[in-house]
């Protein structure tokens, strides 16, 4: 089992910066990947940034050059730095872990961009 849990989400102006974390339960080197998600009002959950294990980012075309996602292996967390935000990256933001199989998801955090 791996609980994750997500914080850092807000109101922001369109133009502004957030930055969110997801702290594991467990090291992360112990899970197959770890990334972002998000799920916009009547749409579906997307890929915002994913890492596999020894392995590079992936982002979302839509992100590509304004959100950089980091870890901590000391601290075991995830983090997602948002810049330039737009109206369009509203949405609730979901950590996301892999291992063994398994899915695991944290309960997510909302991200609101004011225009």
């Amino acid at each position: 089992q791996v609980q994750l849990v997500e914080s850092g989400g807000g109101l922001v102006q369109a133009g502004g910066s957030l930055r969110l974390s997801c702290a594991a339960s467990r090291s992360i080197f112990s899970l197959n990947s770890m990334g972002w998600y998000r799920q916009a009002p009547g749409k579906q959950r997307e890929l915002v940034a994913i890492i596999a294990t020894g392995g590079s980012t992936n982002y979302a075309d839509s992100v590509k050059g304004r959100f950089t996602m980091s870890r901590d292996n000391a601290k075991n967390t995830v983090d997602l730095q948002m810049n330039s935000l737009k109206p369009e990256d509203t949405a609730v933001y979901y950590c996301y872990g892999s291992r063994s199989g398994s899915d695991y998801w944290g309960q997510g955090t909302q991200v609101t961009v004011s225009s």
